[in-house]
């Protein structure tokens, strides 16, 4: 932390809240090279704010797709979910050249640390509520084509395809070394075309991205959304797969049915349940292959450790995922020769 936070929100907070700045604590951020902070307020109209610095200022934070940004994705997609009354923290103030967002501080109680260890029965209402919230947020995403930035970004072949290298790069190559032959390659590559081209021609939806157990606050037994400025147009599982197959909080197989049955009740499928659920798997393989290679790629490259306890979780979900699809036993074989998990 520098002394220009310090200043910055001692300088602001009056304004803001009436209330002066009493103290700063440093947040665990998450996987991106933003940075938190909440700020202790005296004597304001709110006793904290949280404060997000950028690692650029403005709109060119956007790094997810071909898209331009013409302002920060953050600010325009809080906005148009905040006009469809979902659930996400107030902005008090965005200073654009010094890119800092003051927001409302929704405390620290992540959906996972409330289920942690709680059995079925009683995380699975939570659950409920978290399915519920997640039908709301595509309803208003889909009531409205053009909203925010998030309807002019898709999940294309590229990203899709891209987030598959992910894995092959990080995981199996860097992380396990593993020495895969001309033809295994081939196959892979051959593989991994199928699966991101049949996800970019799957059902769409307005997408958080990153709709799973740490981005869901829990604040006075409220869920709260988080970490949405990722948001864009993809396949319709996405964000269910992220928050039914988290790679932090493993539910078990009969949980997962009956939450994907509960979806499906208030956001039927044209094609019917047997339909959707291969398509969750598809979903499912593809996201947890990325994230297994995503978590290495973080520990290598921004070097941050903390996730590489949760790739376990992830192949355990690409095996299953792999199980369900017969169509890609392919390559099923070629990664059980390489990763035990698989087998």
């Amino acid at each position: 932390m520098d002394d220009r936070i310090t200043a910055h929100a001692a300088a602001t907070l009056p304004r803001l809240t009436g209330g002066h700045l009493a103290k700063i604590i440093p947040l665990q951020g998450d996987a991106s090279s933003r940075r938190y902070y909440r700020l202790r307020i005296r004597d304001g109209s709110v006793a904290s704010l949280v404060l997000m610095e950028l690692p650029g200022a403005g709109a060119a934070a956007d790094e997810v797709t071909k898209t331009a940004a013409t302002r920060l994705p953050f600010v325009d997609v809080q906005e148009f979910l905040e006009r469809g009354g979902l659930p996400v923290p107030r902005i008090h103030h965005y200073d654009d050249a010094a890119g800092l967002l003051y927001l409302e501080d929704l405390g620290d109680t992540t959906l996972e640390r409330v289920v942690a260890g709680a059995p079925a029965g009683r995380r699975e209402p939570i659950y409920r509520n978290a399915v519920d919230l997640l039908v709301a947020f595509q309803r208003h995403g889909e009531a409205h084509k053009d909203g925010c930035i998030g309807h002019r970004r898709r999940f294309d072949f590229d990203l899709l395809r891209w987030e598959l290298e992910h894995f092959r790069e990080w995981l199996l190559v860097a992380e396990r070394q593993a020495a895969l032959t001309e033809a295994e390659q081939k196959t892979i590559s051959e593989e991994f075309d199928e699966i991101a081209r049949a996800l970019e021609q799957a059902p769409t939806t307005f997408v958080h991205r990153d709709f799973q157990s740490r981005n869901l606050m829990v604040e006075r037994g409220e869920l709260h959304l988080i970490d949405f400025q990722d948001a864009l147009i993809g396949p319709l599982p996405y964000d269910l797969v992220g928050l039914l197959r988290d790679s932090y909080v493993v539910l078990d197989d009969g949980e997962v049915d009956r939450l994907i049955a509960h979806y499906l009740a208030r956001h039927p499928f044209p094609a019917g349940a047997a339909a959707f659920r291969a398509l969750f798997d598809l979903q499912a393989l593809h996201r947890k292959l990325k994230d297994s290679g995503r978590f290495v790629y973080i520990d290598r490259v921004k070097k941050n450790p903390g996730f590489l306890p949760h790739i376990p979780a992830s192949l355990l979900y690409v095996r299953q995922a792999l199980e369900r699809l017969p169509s890609r036993t392919r390559l099923r074989e070629i990664l059980a020769r390489h990763l035990p998990e698989l087998r």
